[in-house]
């Protein structure tokens, strides 16, 4: 019935959004506001009706969820950079009934989901800073999907993304984009030296790990990368412990797909931490499930593991 049109890793660094702002960051992020703006482009050129973001801003620690309230609207002020997001106003209007048939989807699959529509519950930033850019005209529905998973294994994360995919083809007529809304390493600067490090990595081991993972994505080589996917998650720092980049691949088809990233927004440095914008070609899938993660939750990391 429906189609995963289109399928994307993204940036949100709150420095986009002081990149609008006139001062001395002025323009800094016009290379990723730009790749987002070219995401969009091509949605709108696919027909899609609905952003679903898997948003690494959005903790829990119990189940999976999905905020797909009608409408969110109002300003918004980052708890944790308040500095850089300050008073941005947004305005998100949800999917649902998307929503919902993701949800039940999920569970039908085991993974535990919980669909939340009336709520007061606004987006996180890993949402609504791409929505800024991707969706200033509200040309497209948006959800979001807790994706900084404090207790939860990356194989439920990657059953949950194939299960999200089965649920747009088999349940909801229409066409979808799944955008994993997460850095790379995610190391931020130490304390007082953030201004040194607004366009670099924390460390030249965090930017050669994540330039030799990108390696790897450019040659579509994802049986290597969803093997070392625990362990980068933690040494690298991934971002949200890349619940959302587990989700993405587990709609694409987790080791067994085999398309090259395309690098839309090339990789940066924002205040310690590795960025870039790519989108992965989607491909028919078959099966019941996702080839590999369902089967053992062997290698699987925790929020405790990833601490180590």
């Amino acid at each position: 019935m429906g189609k995963l049109a289109l399928a994307a890793k993204i940036t949100h660094v709150p420095s986009m959004y002081l990149s609008e702002l006139d001062g001395p960051t002025k323009d800094c992020r016009k290379a990723a506001i730009d790749g987002h703006r070219e995401i969009s482009r091509r949605c709108r050129e696919l027909g899609v009706d609905t952003f679903v973001v898997f948003d690494t801003h959005w903790l829990v620690n119990s189940a999976y969820h999905i905020n797909c309230r009608e409408v969110a609207k109002g300003t918004y002020t980052s708890n944790e950079l308040p500095h850089f997001i300050n008073n941005m106003p947004f305005e998100v209007h949800g999917n649902p009934r998307l929503g919902e048939i993701l949800a039940e989807e999920c569970n039908a699959q085991g993974v535990e989901t919980l669909a939340h529509v009336n709520t007061t519950l606004d987006p996180e930033y890993g949402t609504l800073v791409p929505m800024r850019y991707m969706n200033a005209d509200q040309h497209f529905k948006a959800i979001s999907v807790s994706a900084l998973c404090t207790v939860h294994y990356l194989n439920d994360s990657a059953r949950l993304g194939w299960a999200m995919r089965q649920a747009v083809e088999k349940h909801y007529d229409g066409t979808v984009a799944f955008l994993a809304s997460g850095s790379l390493s995610h190391r931020f600067a130490q304390n007082g030296m953030a201004p040194d490090y607004l366009n670099r990595v924390w460390s030249p081991f965090l930017e050669r790990l994540d330039h030799d993972v990108l390696e790897l994505w450019q040659q579509g080589d994802w049986k290597t990368f969803c093997a070392m996917l625990p362990e980068y998650a933690a040494k690298g720092h991934g971002e949200g412990f890349m619940h959302d980049t587990a989700m993405l691949l587990g709609a694409l088809g987790w080791s067994d797909y085999d398309q090259p990233a395309e690098i839309i927004t090339p990789y940066f440095g924002s205040s310690g931490t590795g960025q870039l914008n790519a989108v992965f070609p989607v491909t028919p899938q078959s099966g019941a499930a996702v080839p590999g993660p369902q089967a053992s939750r062997t290698h699987s990391m925790t929020y405790g593991d990833s601490r180590l």
